[in-house]
């Protein structure tokens, strides 16, 4: 399978003060899928402008026309599977059946307490991730759900008329753990890194390569223990917290030979961040803009 590019467009322009046109220039340069993070604030981002992920979709499937859409990634931290089955079943509707879900366990930042909760362990958050994810995937396959569990519950939940996707719009797993590769392996269509996170700051890209090489080993294990074949997930690699950190958009050349050696590894899916001036994620867009039109091409 060739290597495609993805992009991630962060929420952080008013839909009328630039936020409408990124998601235009995604389509217009070839990007495969464009995602958005799916958080009430994000890290740097916290006292800035920071709009809802979901609503930002459903405005980006109205006005393009091919470009896949997704979250990387929605977690457990504020969402519940029910109502948020119900806003993807729509989103994917108003798409055209353009939808991906990034899905992920989540972590301790500000989403973790913004509700007022205790944040959890990271034991506990593996317990709502491995009874969140197969509920949702049963919201958004069967018309009514009804399931009591420890942490969710649904009560005659309808999903009529479900996903335009069959059976459902597609689950990329973000995991690296045992137990959430085993729910990548029972549930994703797709499975979402960023490298392991001890080597990002003084890491090597030799190390990080490594580290990776054994998450995909262990997912194909994951795979194996369930008798399904790993080659039928792909393989996606969000950038930007490896040790290369943004360097591998400094020029085509350095986007390349990043992506070469994670697509080596059997990566199907590279996705870069849309650049944002005075941030971790800023970059010459010019640089950006080439690297999305020609890159691919001469990865072949």
């Amino acid at each position: 399978m060739s290597l495609r590019l993805s992009t991630v467009i962060l929420p952080v322009r008013r839909w009328h003060e630039g936020g409408r046109d990124q998601w235009l220039r995604a389509e217009r340069l070839g990007f495969h899928t464009a995602y958005s993070y799916d958080h009430l604030a994000w890290r740097s981002f916290r006292d800035g402008p920071w709009f809802g992920a979901l609503p930002t979709l459903t405005a980006a499937a109205a006005v393009t026309e091919r470009l896949r859409l997704g979250t990387l990634v929605t977690s457990p931290n504020f969402r519940h599977p029910v109502t948020l089955a119900k806003e993807l079943i729509s989103l994917d509707d108003v798409s055209g059946g353009r939808i991906t879900l990034g899905i992920g366990a989540g972590g301790n930042g500000y989403d973790a307490t913004t509700l007022g909760q205790e944040p959890w362990t990271p034991r506990e958050r593996a317990d709502h991730f491995a009874e969140f994810v197969p509920l949702l995937d049963r919201l958004l396959t069967e018309g009514t759900v009804t399931e009591r569990g420890r942490f969710y519950a649904a009560e005659e939940a309808r999903n009529i008329p479900g996903c335009v996707q069959r059976p459902r719009l597609p689950f990329a797993v973000a995991a690296t753990g045992p137990r959430g590769l085993k729910l990548a392996a029972a549930h994703g269509q797709a499975w979402v890194t960023t490298g392991d996170p001890k080597l990002y700051e003084d890491g090597t890209p030799e190390q990080s390569v490594a580290a990776i090489r054994g998450q995909l080993e262990k997912l194909g294990k994951a795979c194996a223990d369930i008798g399904r074949d790993v080659a039928e997930l792909d393989k996606i690699l969000l950038t930007g917290f490896t040790p290369e950190q943004n360097s591998v958009l400094d020029s085509v050349d350095a986007f390349v030979d990043f992506a070469g050696r994670h697509r080596d590894l059997g990566f199907t899916e590279i996705v870069i961040h849309s650049p944002i001036p005075d941030s971790q994620f800023a970059a010459d867009e010019a640089v950006f803009e080439r690297i999305a039109t020609e890159a691919v091409n001469q990865l072949g």
